[in-house]
């Protein structure tokens, strides 16, 4: 579990007008969930939460968190003095409501990351099914050619998997699997969680502090 905690700028980091959707999804890697929300809501970008229904099951067994709001998902936001900015900031939006703004390409973002993201979702938004809102949201982000980042983290990799990445790879998404880089001769969990997060934040351009970068 990814027990770091990350002092939020005070105060708070001005709104950025930028704007991203996350979705989360069934495979391992709960933590690598929560430290990306906790490093988007805290530089000042607005987040749209989507989480599957395995999502959750994920969220629960690997963290103990049973609610998607502001006090489970980034408590150290939640518990500071500029809770209620953070707590503007993140929009969470079930699953089922197909209807809801992130699946209209008229709504305006700056990207889509799906961290984890699984093999089931990934095949979904390979073949374009919008069943629900998180493969919706990432079918729009496509058609709308914004950069839509899956962290996929299952192993090994079927023929059917790697087939749906070279679709999604072709169509302009970017499948970035949650492989940490060991050159940086991480110390604890929480460096190969940052690592990966690291990795997400620099193919959507948003500036962080995390220690990820080869410098030579």
């Amino acid at each position: 579990m990814n027990t770091r905690q990350t002092a939020p700028p005070n105060p708070a980091t001005p709104f950025s007008n930028r704007r991203f959707v996350v979705g989360i999804s069934g495979a391992s890697g709960a933590p690598y969930a929560t430290r990306l929300l906790d490093q988007l809501l805290s530089h000042g970008h607005e987040v749209h939460l989507v989480v599957s229904e395995y999502g959750k099951r994920l969220l629960l067994d690997e963290m103990g968190i049973s609610k998607l709001n502001l006090e489970s998902l980034a408590p150290q936001l939640a518990q500071s003095s500029d809770a209620e900015i953070y707590q503007n900031r993140l929009i969470i939006h079930p699953n089922k409501d197909v209807g809801a703004v992130i699946a209209s390409g008229s709504f305006l973002c700056d990207g889509m990351i799906i961290i984890p993201c699984s093999s089931t979702s990934l095949g979904a938004i390979a073949t374009g099914a919008g069943s629900n809102l998180l493969t919706r949201a990432a079918a729009v982000t496509l058609k709308e050619r914004r950069p839509l980042i899956l962290v996929h983290r299952e192993s090994p990799l079927s023929l059917i998997d790697i087939e749906n990445m070279r679709t999604i790879t072709l169509a302009g998404g970017i499948i970035a699997p949650a492989n940490p880089g060991l050159y940086l001769q991480p110390q604890s969990v929480d460096d190969l969680v940052d690592f990966v997060v690291g990795k997400a934040l620099d193919l959507v351009k948003v500036d962080h502090e995390l220690d990820t970068r080869w410098t030579g």
